[in-house]
């Protein structure tokens, strides 16, 4: 108790403060551009945060996680084209909403449930750090290994509807991250002489490469602005009550958000389409989703914001993240000098309740920002993308620079953003690419660890072996029911998806 008081006395020291609000406004910023996200927004922060001391850049990089969420509405609601992964579902009802002049009560609703679901999630994951303590720290290497592949099983199967796809999505990405020195012995692989590589392949180019530039291409083809809804019509207040009045929509939902997100490989990835079918499924008078109906976006907005607590628990007591904006956070703890896993309950449980109390107030500040800015973003995002594009690539190629300041960022960006771009058209999974990359060292690491000091004993540990039956079990459920997806094309034609 002493401890949570003293974290949250923290909140308000001026640095710990300034630097939550910076994290706050640059994640509003990123999240009114449609399909970067998370992933972006988290890894142009990385090469900022290089010398800084935890107690300052921690802050930071919780701001930018928690209110992402919420700013990516806007695009959702206001032009039809997701904000990210994670708030697809919003298009549904959200943009005819808009079209109808209701905009104003859309994000309003959207923006209440964001916020309450980023508080129960903050609730979430302060309840279940002294629970899960003990059987953290009964965790060893073997279980610890054990745990990284049942995050890339799950990243590489249930990432989309084809298995393989996803596999090898992961797989790739677990090569890519072998690029460079190895952990365990004093040896380079993969470097083909080029003294770059020596060191690996930066996360920032990596995440740069394979999602921002793609979308910056993609929309760059299609010519447009980001909005075209321009009026905000009237009714904030009413979307407020809308959501306060289905709060069981919001509990239920975020409840959803929290175990989804804890869930290594899912993340933003589905939590919205899960809300949004389950409010579907329990609904009596659902003939108006799809047309404008107030609880498709209060469902999907509360489970978007409350996975970020659910993330972190995995990320934090583990080092597995379940998302692949969780796996950019991951690399910026470890840039930090903060070592994520068991090592975090004992040497660094301050930061977990700093991050608790911070992820309550960066959603606070998120959802009050986003409604008092509402009118000026709107208008910026009428504006032509061809326009804002040049500035998003100058900043792209700039954090990339920053990695090693060296021309080697600049290609390897250039060749990632290529692939990237490929790998969208093509339907394979990114987030699966990235989050096998950043556990990739992981895998290696305890693999080593758990032989060097059991042999092969290590697969005789009854924490390995339940984790071996979970991970065949979700493996085989993954394959056997295939996650279908709604969504809605420009012409307003709905058809299932399943993204890879």
């Amino acid at each position: 108790m002493d401890l949570m008081l003293e974290t949250f006395l923290r909140l308000f020291e001026p640095t710990h403060l300034a630097m939550l609000i910076t994290g706050v406004i640059v994640g509003l910023c990123v999240g009114i551009l449609p399909g970067l996200g998370g992933i972006v927004g988290m890894t142009i922060l990385l090469p900022i945060i290089y010398g800084m001391e935890p107690d300052v850049a921690f802050p930071l990089l919780i701001g930018m996680v928690a209110v992402i969420p919420t700013s990516d509405t806007f695009p959702s609601v206001m032009m039809g084209i997701p904000g990210s992964s994670a708030s697809q579902a919003t298009i549904m009802d959200g943009y005819p909403l808009a079209k109808k002049g209701e905009a104003a009560r859309a994000l309003g609703a959207a923006f209440t449930a964001s916020l309450i679901g980023g508080l129960f999630g903050a609730t979430v994951l302060s309840i279940i750090i002294p629970v899960a303590r003990p059987l953290v720290l009964a965790f060893g290497s073997p279980e610890l290994f054990m745990l990284a592949v049942l995050g890339m099983s799950m990243v590489g199967v249930l990432s989309g509807d084809n298995a393989l796809k996803g596999v090898l999505a992961a797989g790739f990405g677990v090569m890519l991250g072998t690029v460079g020195d190895a952990p365990a012995v004093a040896e380079y692989r993969y470097t083909f002489g080029i003294d770059y590589l020596m060191d690996g392949v930066p996360l920032v180019v990596v995440g740069l490469g394979l999602f921002a530039f793609p979308e910056i291409i993609d929309l760059l083809i299609q010519g447009r602005s980001i909005a075209e809804v321009e009026s905000l019509g009237k009714g904030w207040l009413d979307g407020v009550k809308d959501t306060l009045k289905n709060k069981l929509i919001v509990l239920r939902c975020s409840i959803i958000g929290v175990i989804v997100g804890f869930i290594p490989g899912l993340g933003g990835s589905v939590v919205d389409w899960i809300a949004y079918g389950h409010i579907i499924q329990t609904t009596r008078d659902r003939e108006n989703f799809g047309k404008g109906d107030i609880r498709g976006v209060i469902a999907p907005e509360s489970a978007n914001n409350a996975k970020e607590g659910g993330g972190l628990i995995p990320t934090f007591l583990f080092g597995i993240p379940g998302s692949g904006s969780m796996a950019v956070f991951l690399g910026g703890l470890l840039i930090l000098g903060i070592q994520p896993g068991p090592a975090m309950v004992t040497e660094h449980v301050d930061l977990i309740y700093t991050a608790v109390w911070s992820l309550a107030l960066a959603n606070v500040f998120g959802a009050g920002l986003s409604i008092l800015l509402s009118k000026p973003i709107t208008r910026l995002t009428i504006v032509p993308f061809s326009y804002l594009a040049p500035f998003m690539i100058l900043i792209i190629t700039f954090a990339s620079y920053q990695a090693t300041r060296s021309w080697g960022d600049l290609i390897s960006l250039l060749v990632l953003g290529i692939m990237g771009w490929l790998m969208k058209r093509y339907g394979w999974s990114r987030p699966a690419t990235l989050i096998g990359y950043v556990l990739s060292r992981n895998l290696e690491t305890y693999l080593f660890i758990s032989v060097q000091r059991y042999g092969l004993d290590w697969v005789k540990r009854p924490g390995v072996v339940i984790l071996a039956v979970i991970i065949g079990i979700c493996i085989y459920l993954s394959i056997r029911f295939k996650p279908k997806r709604r969504s809605k094309d420009r012409g307003g034609i709905e058809h299932e998806t399943a993204k890879a």
